[in-house]
């Protein structure tokens, strides 16, 4: 361990603590409307704060970053796992470029991303609860067996972010559905969910695909369609509930940062 390094000076060991100060009045009736959005605030503000070499985290070289490796060899994306407790886990995601994290959610849980390299092109989706405004419209015809996975959905933001943008923030209703492309070479964030994945508690990831218009009396373009539909901001939207596609899965790496214990 360097000598500023210490858990105590650590920005990462900040991070931790305020992640922890942040999330764990979540289950707590009445608390998290009065904490989270201030401690949030104070949690955005430190992560707007870190940078690669906090972590340790160097950007690829560019002869590795423009090298093409077949994907049954590598991964497209890895994961650097850093710290996890009941109330959140936090890691690094790394892109290689021309990768993509598939649209997926989140179910019931708040998170922030900061890039630490690199450009990453994020696009959200709110789920609706209401009906499709003057009932007249259908939804896409997807096949028999994909009938209950459609989701009623509105474009909420697409914007490309760097390492000098701020924060990203989702919450369980707010940007919960996104999709994260890696622009023009590789790029990595930092993550932190609140509370962790757990499918056994109901929080397992789900993937989605946008049904482009033309499915809407197209099941079988529906079925093989891969590539999001770009309808504009504010737009409503069918996304239908897909297995992980088989182009992306994620692989891990070692973290080599500053130790973070609580």
């Amino acid at each position: 361990m360097r000598p500023g390094d210490t858990k105590m000076s650590s920005i990462m060991q900040h991070v931790a603590r305020q992640a922890l100060v942040t999330f764990r009045s979540l289950g707590r009736v009445g608390e998290a409307g009065r904490w989270l959005p201030e401690q949030q605030s104070k949690l955005r503000a430190l992560l707007t704060e870190v940078r690669p070499a906090d972590l340790r985290l160097a950007e690829p070289r560019t002869a590795d970053a423009t090298q093409q490796h077949p994907y049954h060899q590598q991964p497209p994306v890895t994961y650097m796992h850093i710290y996890e407790t009941d109330e959140f886990s936090m890691g690094v995601f790394l892109l290689k470029r021309g990768a993509s994290i598939p649209l997926h959610d989140h179910p019931g849980m708040h998170g922030m991303l900061k890039i630490m390299y690199g450009t990453a092109r994020i696009t959200c989706y709110d789920r609706l609860d209401r009906a499709p405004s003057g009932g007249g419209e259908t939804p896409p015809s997807p096949p028999p067996f994909q009938k209950g996975s459609l989701r009623r959905s509105v474009l909420r933001s697409t914007g490309e972010y760097t390492e000098h943008s701020g924060a990203c923030v989702l919450a369980p209703h707010r940007d919960n559905i996104h999709r994260i492309d890696a622009v023009d070479g590789p790029t990595a964030f930092l993550d932190i969910l609140a509370p962790p994945y757990e499918p056994d508690d109901g929080r397992d990831c789900h993937y989605y695909q946008v049904m482009p218009e033309e499915a809407m009396g197209g099941a079988e373009r529906a079925q093989t369609e891969t590539t999001p539909a770009a309808p504009g901001h504010g737009s409503d939207v069918w996304l239908m509930e897909i297995s992980q596609p088989p182009e992306f899965w994620c692989g891990s790496e070692p973290y080599h940062g500053p130790e973070v214990c609580l």
